[in-house]
């Protein structure tokens, strides 16, 4: 199949998605402009749970689902690019904020609606059902989930076997790809922890019971958890990304905000660190004599990406077929990042691979993110294109 053919017309429809990018579970234009570009394609669409499924049946054959994600993130863009975005909107609490599509999310879309084109317009190559799952509120957790709650596996037919991928702006992938069996995106979830005690005037503190004072006590005893009571050979991350209390130096305040994430490439080490976490917060909380109990709100929870092995073993072969093996990392080193791509293929109870492609030339990489992520058009989005071909026609080549 010709990429070359769809070149110009993607790339105006990735410029496009840059320009508007939307928050998540909010992304009301860009699934529109999916749906209709896959009804001019001759898809049959399901519009389900925020999302867009695009079916194409071509005769017999297995079922391939493949799976983009399309939200932005509330990050003011700052690349310099003449199409960088400056949109804003209302984000879920009500505030005016900045969207830039931070993390590739463009890409991803992008990527698949030309792989879908060319499939479309190449039906002589091909045999059996071709499935274009685009999902929403990936970088909220929500999405996944959200098309699965809305009966996703009663709407479309089962596939044999879903693929995804992300592009990420790392070196030794440029203009390549990366893919691992077994586990490969780590599991996360992310903690709000409320502390409560007893507010005072800053020049009274005998007469408060400090959630300041509380707060920093359980920060520094939380980085005994992955130091102390993992064993060094095993993943875990706990970070506190945020603390929240007071509004004046001289007032003592009532109650104080954690927020925390934990990270790890089993959800046993998850759990574990969640167990504990909980432990160190309650016992902190006692020797304080705080007046509440903590409240713990538990958000964003992210399962393990864990690539079936048979499934990996043939999409890696089908990579390094059509790129070559100078261009694919057989064996990429596990990412600390998260996905929910992972919740769709368990509903269906199918196998899945996920894989990272690059995004920037060696040199200029800026992570995801970052408000000057900003992927080069080539050869990422012939790259991206590209993967999902050869790793689909695999199993619907003829």
């Amino acid at each position: 199949m010709d990429y070359s053919k769809i070149k110009d017309k993607q790339e105006e429809l990735y410029i496009d998605l840059h320009k508007h990018p939307e928050l998540s579970m909010q992304e009301e234009r860009t699934r529109g402009l999916i749906a209709d570009h896959l009804k001019d394609l001759g898809y049959e669409v399901t519009e389900v749970g925020g999302g867009v499924v695009g079916t194409l049946e071509n005769g017999d054959g297995k079922t391939v689902m493949l799976r983009a994600d399309f939200d932005g993130l509330p990050v003011k863009e700052d690349t310099g690019l003449d199409y960088a975005s400056t949109q804003t909107m209302k984000d879920s609490d009500g505030n005016e904020v900045p969207v830039m599509h931070a993390c590739g999310h463009d890409a991803h879309t992008a990527s698949l609606l030309g792989m879908g084109e060319l499939m479309a317009d190449n039906q002589d190559d091909w045999s059996g059902t071709l499935q274009l799952l685009f999902q929403p509120g990936e970088e909220t957790a929500e999405g996944a989930q959200a098309m699965v709650d809305d009966g996703l596996v009663d709407k479309v037919a089962k596939p044999d076997v879903v693929l995804g991928q992300h592009v990420f702006a790392l070196e030794e992938l440029a203009g390549g790809v990366g893919v691992r069996k077994g586990p490969f995106f780590s599991t996360a979830t992310s903690v709000d922890v409320k502390l409560y005690g007893e507010g005072s005037h800053g020049s009274m503190p005998h007469k408060s019971i400090d959630p300041v004072v509380l707060a920093s006590s359980i920060v520094m005893r939380l980085q005994t958890v992955v130091s102390r009571e993992l064993s060094p050979s095993e993943f875990g991350v706990l970070t506190v990304g945020s603390i929240q209390a007071g509004s004046k130096a001289n007032v003592i305040p009532f109650e104080a905000t954690l927020k925390v994430n934990i990270r790890a490439y089993s959800e046993e080490i998850r759990d574990k660190i969640a167990a504990s976490l909980e432990r160190i917060v309650k016992a902190e909380c006692a020797a304080s004599e705080s007046p509440r109990d903590p409240e713990f709100t538990y958000h964003d929870e992210y399962p393990l990406t864990d690539n079936d092995e048979e499934v990996t073993e043939e999409v890696l072969g089908a990579l390094t077929e059509h790129f070559g093996e100078e261009r694919v990392v057989g064996d990429a080193p596990k990412m600390t990042a998260s996905e929910d791509f992972s919740i769709i293929p368990d509903a269906f109870e199918v196998p899945y691979c996920y894989w990272v492609f690059g995004g920037a030339p060696v040199g200029e990489e800026a992570p995801n993110h970052s408000p000057h992520f900003a992927p080069t058009l080539q050869p990422t989005l012939q790259t991206g294109t590209e993967a999902l071909l050869s790793a689909a026609l695999h199993y619907l080549g003829k």
